[in-house]
């Protein structure tokens, strides 16, 4: 669930991975174009070479105008596979389970995780390592000072730990003074803190303070020695039990967490989980099969590579963001559904046409990457509201792009869309039902008769191409006339009081040179009320009420006059009738040569209704 393509526009669309082909050729084309103009501008020294290369302009555009018709009716003819499992080819119902299996042992292992941040710089280190260092001098200027105290007398060490070893009691007359105990009993103090010393190095000056404490203490350093002997013990007994009874309590909380960390290891993708019984689940995966023709490492690659992306791109926060934008309503917007029932996403570049619009949006890389950001998050909102996984719902959408105005190909946003076509078409595959483009230039569809033998079937049987004088009667093949809006050709209009999408439009088609009449039969004391189209006008329009009673006078309701071309693009009208007879509308198609479309549709309410 961008992508416009070929004209590098500032909006994409999620079929981006079916027109990333014709962008390169189209771009082609259009340089090629603008080459052949700047040849033709300089070639062009007479009035009458000027006229032949227009003569051979409108050549090539009926030529291409033939070509498109030929592509509008050689495309367009996609229909989407089936969801359900059991209507899937043996081949890739192996496939559907293979991925099903790959997927599982990805979540088992953490492959969908993100990798942990890396650790923190090791600047950070040295200040601790400083204090560390400034709190170990004090220990050592200690040891050295009773270490030199002890020097003097190494010969009485030796012979007070053999006297030790003998007896335990101690000879008085070898007791020194008693300042000496106050050091000895200060430097084992100091040693505690000493963590980072080997313990190799401590018990030399710490056998010699035992010694000295021996020979100055005469009945006292016995018991100290044993207590302190004892706490010690204690203190490795108490270290191993806190060890034990923290193994123990880990183990448990591990054990207990463990059923926490198999349901937290589920992992969603726009509201589905990617394991499990849920049906969704299928339709899901498919998409990822069929944008990599069933093949499973290729799709297991794509959809852990997608999984990630949204991670790293943090699509929740995207999706609740605010971010800013509201003049752009009117470039990307989804309005109504096709015959078949998807949702239609339409993308007018035109809109850009408004330079303070344009700079705003594109001015500079934060303002481009605020922007993409907006078109996801409404690629993703029409997802999660307007799409259906379920086997049998609607999980695609149509997408319509209007190229009339657009702006040029190279400008502030080229960066931004070549970005939003990458990520949608590696994010976002299977969403595009259809591919319309509507008010095609004709050498953009030339190009694209180019480079479709490059194209698979399946991508070209989503495209359609049709040039302005095509755009509507192309768009109602594929959406009826009331979901598409006026701008476009059709007759949906936001806030209609009188139609709605639910009340249907009746097409018909005006020869050359011919009449159409269109009766609405009206009852006593109703209101008639109708609406009315002709695409392109130039054709005469008048309205009028004939009664059912013989000898009745016809009432004009309309007079007939010639509609321009530039003329409202919707005729409204109502009637109140008092007796019973019928309106008649007039559209008289007499003065042009091409057929004209017409469409209306109408209402008969009763007086109370009116009322």
């Amino acid at each position: 669930m961008a992508e416009e393509a070929k004209q590098e526009t500032p909006v994409a669309a999620p079929a981006a991975e079916e027109v990333v082909v014709v962008e390169k050729a189209v771009e082609a084309a259009a340089a090629a174009e603008e080459e052949k103009k700047v040849d033709e501008a300089a070639a062009a020294a007479t009035a009458a070479e000027q006229e032949e290369e227009e003569k051979k302009a409108e050549e090539a555009e009926e030529a291409a105008a033939a070509d498109e018709a030929a592509v509008i009716e050689g495309t367009g003819s996609f229909k989407e596979e089936s969801n359900l499992v059991s209507d899937l080819p043996d081949p890739e119902q192996t496939a559907l389970a293979q991925l099903k299996e790959l997927v599982a042992a990805a979540l088992a292992n953490g492959e969908f995780d993100l990798p942990p941040p890396p650790p923190p710089p090791p600047a950070k280190e040295e200040p601790a390592k400083e204090e560390t260092k400034a709190a170990e001098e004090p220990a050592k200027e200690e040891e050295s000072k009773a270490a030199a105290e002890e020097e003097p007398a190494p010969a009485k060490e030796e012979e007070s730990k053999a006297e030790a070893s003998a007896t335990e009691e101690p000879k008085p007359e070898e007791a020194p003074a008693q300042e000496e105990p106050k050091v000895e009993a200060h430097a084992p103090a100091q040693e505690e803190p000493k963590t980072e010393v080997p313990t190799k190095e401590e018990p030399a000056p710490a056998a010699a303070a035992a010694a000295a404490a021996e020979e100055t203490k005469p009945a006292e350093p016995e018991p100290e020695e044993k207590a302190v002997v004892v706490t010690e013990e204690e203190a490795t007994k108490t270290v191993e039990a806190i060890e034990e009874t923290v193994v123990a309590a880990a183990a448990t909380e591990t054990a207990a967490a463990e059923p926490e960390a198999a349901a937290a290891k589920e992992e969603l993708i726009w509201g589905v989980p990617l394991v499990g019984d849920d049906e969704r689940t299928d339709t899901v995966l498919l998409k990822f099969l069929r944008a990599r023709e069933f093949k499973v490492k290729e799709a297991m690659a794509m959809l852990k590579a997608a999984v990630l992306w949204r991670k790293r791109f943090g699509i929740d926060a995207v999706l609740a963001a605010d971010h800013g934008l509201p003049e752009l309503d009117n470039v990307v917007f989804y309005r109504g559904a096709d015959r078949e029932g998807h949702p239609v996403c339409y993308n007018v570049y035109g809109e850009f046409q408004d330079k303070e619009l344009y700079e705003k949006v594109f001015g500079d890389e934060e303002k481009r990457e605020k922007f993409l950001k907006w078109r996801i998050q409404l690629l993703e909102r029409g997802i999660l509201e307007q799409l259906d996984f379920s086997p049998s719902g609607i999980c695609s959408m149509v997408q319509v792009t209007d190229l009339k105005n657009s702006p040029p190909m190279l400008g502030k946003h080229r960066t931004v869309t070549r970005q939003a076509l990458a990520l949608l078409q590696d994010n976002y595959p299977e969403f595009i039902a259809k591919k319309v483009f509507i008010n095609v230039p004709w050498w953009y569809i030339a190009a694209n008769k180019m480079v479709s033998p490059f194209l698979t079937q399946r991508t070209k049987s989503k495209i359609i191409f049709c040039s302005p004088a095509k755009s509507a009667e192309t768009l109602f093949r594929y959406i009826a006339p009331e979901q598409v809006p006026v701008q476009f050709g059709g007759l949906y209009k936001e806030d209609d009081t009188e139609f709605s999408t639910s009340d249907a439009v009746t097409e018909l088609t005006i020869k050359p040179s011919s009449k159409e009449t269109v009766e609405i039969p009206a009852t006593e004391n109703s209101t008639v009320v109708w609406e009315l189209r002709v695409l392109g006008w130039e054709v005469s329009y008048g309205a009028e009420f004939i009664p059912a009673a013989e000898g009745g006078y016809t009432v004009i309701v309309q007079k007939t006059r010639k509609v321009p071309a530039n003329e409202e693009p919707i005729m409204k009208g109502s009637f109140k009738v008092g007796e019973p007879g019928k309106i008649v509308l007039t559209v008289d198609n007499a003065a042009s040569k091409k057929k004209k479309q017409l469409l209306y549709r109408f209402k008969v309410k009763s007086s109370t209704e009116s009322a």
